[in-house]
């Protein structure tokens, strides 16, 4: 690996570390299409990649401070987790299954189709509601 790779893979990370903490966003969304654009990876390549990242404990500084000001449902976290490690086991093994080409056009389709949701149709209500569950959290401690 030269050190120009280096750098690009670690600004790779910092960015998708970055984006994670700040808005819970970083594997499928930076990291894959960082991996095909800068690196040369396949979709293939890029998806493995991103999926054996995720198998470290890189998010546990972020989950904790998130932990801390009481944003994480840890009946939920593992409830999700469970179905994630058995739903990866299936994807991968369909996604080995399909071409380059129809992965990559399905990854951009579920970007768009994500984006225009959160742009267009989602209800800005929960932000005051979890304004309002903390207040009342940090009273009644």
């Amino acid at each position: 690996m030269d050190l120009q790779t280096l750098f690009i893979l670690l600004l790779i990370g910092i960015g998708a570390g970055i984006l994670s903490g700040v808005i819970g966003i970083g594997g499928g969304i930076v990291i894959v299409p960082a991996l095909v654009y800068f690196i040369g990876f396949s979709q293939k390549t890029a998806q493995g990649t991103s999926l054996a990242i995720l198998l470290l404990p890189i998010g546990l500084l972020g989950v904790l401070q998130f932990y801390k000001a009481g944003y994480v449902d840890i009946k939920v976290t593992a409830v999700i987790a469970l179905a994630f490690f058995l739903g990866s086991y299936f994807g991968s093994r369909i996604a080995l299954t399909v071409s380059q080409e129809i992965l990559k056009k399905c990854f951009a389709v579920l970007l768009l189709v994500i984006g225009i949701k959160m742009l267009f149709f989602d209800k800005p209500k929960n932000e005051a509601e979890n304004i309002s569950s903390q207040t009342t959290t940090s009273f009644i401690k």
